[in-house]
């Protein structure tokens, strides 16, 4: 199974081409969310406004080799294992989803647009890269759900309450579960029986689920968080400090043994 590409047996009762588009469709619902979410709550208008502003206050000009060396530290530690999480269990989570999804989004692109054709034969990595990603992101997602959420986590609400926002890990759990137990009954060939078909209309529904959801879910925030994270530490490195105000010195301190001034009489 894990080095089977479920699509090239697919291929035999769905033609490729069908595949194909399905992806690019799929694509085009993430351009068409994203833009709309960007219309609609103008973060991107407002990104490139206070990106201008923080440049007018900037103390220092970075030189071209400054700002690779901070977008290089950004990208490894910010964007790549998502530092800004901590040590703990909810950074080791994000980052199994985000490996695990990018794995299984780009090994199915591949094994989809290659791999389909009839007398195609598939390198026994993709498979097991499929596979292996969609099961880290059921693990991180999962383990995120019912654990870490900060609703659940800090605030003692059940794991089973559902909001708008949650939409896009729920999605993308169901997607890479479904896809994974849709894989494991065609690769045993159940013959007449359809239970393989059931699991791959629901991987195809959480699929347009997920990508025809991102204007109401938290999709579109990949898109944005390395943005901001980018912007944050330009600002931190030219001094701009991302418009906010310059550091306090250490507060005076006041009360017992302090020396007071003499009150003035008027």
């Amino acid at each position: 199974m894990i080095s089977t590409n479920p699509f090239y047996i697919l291929s035999d009762s769905v033609a490729p081409i069908f595949m194909q588009i399905f992806i690019l469709l799929m694509i085009a619902l993430i351009v068409i969310g994203t833009v709309m979410d960007m219309i609609h709550k103008k973060n991107v208008k407002y990104f490139f406004q206070n990106a201008k502003k923080a440049k007018q206050n900037a103390t220092k000009s970075l030189t071209t080799g400054e700002r690779i060396k901070v977008l290089s530290k950004t990208i490894v530690s910010d964007i790549a294992t998502t530092s800004e999480l901590g040590a703990g269990k909810r950074r080791a989570a994000h980052v199994m989803g985000m490996y695990g999804t990018i794995l299984f989004w780009i090994s199915t692109v591949v094994m989809v647009f290659m791999y389909t054709g009839s007398s195609s034969s598939t390198p026994n990595i993709w498979p097991i890269l499929w596979h292996a990603g969609a099961l880290l992101t059921v693990l991180g997602g999962c383990w995120f759900w019912f654990f870490l959420r900060v609703d659940v986590y800090s605030e003692a609400q059940p794991w089973y309450r559902i909001i708008k926002a949650d939409l896009f890990v729920l999605a993308l759990i169901a997607t890479s579960l479904f896809g994974l137990i849709w894989s494991y009954l065609q690769s045993i060939d159940l013959g007449s029986r359809w239970d393989d078909k059931v699991f791959l209309i629901l991987y195809i529904v959480s699929n347009m689920i997920l990508f025809g959801g991102v204007y109401w879910s938290k999709f579109a925030h990949m898109f944005y968080k390395p943005g901001a994270a980018i912007q944050k530490n330009l600002a931190e490195a030219d001094g701009s400090r991302d418009n906010l105000p310059p550091e306090a010195d250490a507060p005076e301190q006041f009360g017992l043994g302090i020396k007071r001034e003499e009150p003035k009489h008027y």
